[in-house]
């Protein structure tokens, strides 16, 4: 079976969550279920832009392969082909990193 092609609309973004440390930096393991998601991300697919006023489409400032920093509360969670996935606006990314 083909894997599904998902193109986001407008403005949203598709993120892929960066896994943090299972570590603090004094060595002490963190179990699962007391780590918090991340908040950094990398852009897997990007639509094509907002319209402005004047209908124009602008297009957005993120590409995929950008590695990206979000809020805490950001985004709708998806699977797709078995990966959990963010589905967002780019007003919600704060920046990029790097």
């Amino acid at each position: 079976m083909a894997s599904t092609t998902f193109r986001p609309l407008h403005d949203r973004v598709v993120v892929r969550r960066v896994e943090s440390e299972a570590k603090t930096k004094g060595g002490i393991i963190i179990p699962d279920t007391a780590k918090e998601k991340p908040q950094e991300g990398e852009i897997v697919a990007v639509g094509s832009g907002a319209r402005d006023e004047s209908g124009k489409v602008v297009p957005l400032d993120v590409k995929a392969g950008d590695r990206v920093l979000f809020g805490k509360w950001s985004g709708t969670e998806v699977k797709l082909d078995g990966e959990d996935l963010l589905i967002m606006k780019e007003a919600d990314i704060m920046g990029v990193i790097g």
